[in-house]
């Protein structure tokens, strides 16, 4: 079950935190990132979000959240993490479901590592198209796909 997270809540954005810290620490090793910046968000950067949260549920635990910002012009896709716990189950696909259904956008944008092999992987096999790479600050190489929607 996929449903909005009150991530206003103290204790729903330390569950989402738990979610993004784990994922995130497969990833930083996949980039073979030292210093990895969405591992040092603090619980605060949750709380105050202006962003909607997502989480897909497997029983009562939160097994995947997807982080969106939504405008009139497109509907990005801030972050999309699955718990180790809970890998290779669908969910990450089942999220992306979500989101192309729920938003009625001509224009979908998220980001990963380009050595993020899963989560390219997965935005491919949705149609997102490779629309930019480039280095950050912290020495990695990110892609940032697109993919547009007849509406």
């Amino acid at each position: 079950m996929i449903k909005k997270l009150q991530h206003n809540d103290i204790e729903v954005a330390k569950n989402i935190r738990t979610v993004f810290q784990a994922s995130y620490k497969i990833e930083a090793a996949l980039l073979q990132a030292v210093d990895f910046p969405p591992l040092q968000r603090p619980l605060e950067g949750y709380v105050q979000s202006s962003t909607a949260f997502f989480g897909y549920l497997k029983d009562t635990e939160l097994a995947g959240v997807v982080e969106i910002s939504h405008n009139t012009n497109f509907t990005h896709i801030n972050s999309l993490v699955v718990h180790p716990d809970f890998f290779r189950q669908g969910i990450a696909r089942k999220l992306l479901e979500f989101v192309f259904e729920t938003f009625d956008s001509h224009l979908f944008v998220v980001e990963t590592g380009l050595e993020n092999g899963p989560a390219t992987a997965l935005y491919i096999k949705f149609g997102f198209k490779e629309v930019n790479q480039w280095d950050t600050d912290h020495g990695i190489r990110k892609i940032k796909f697109e993919c547009r929607m007849d509406r």
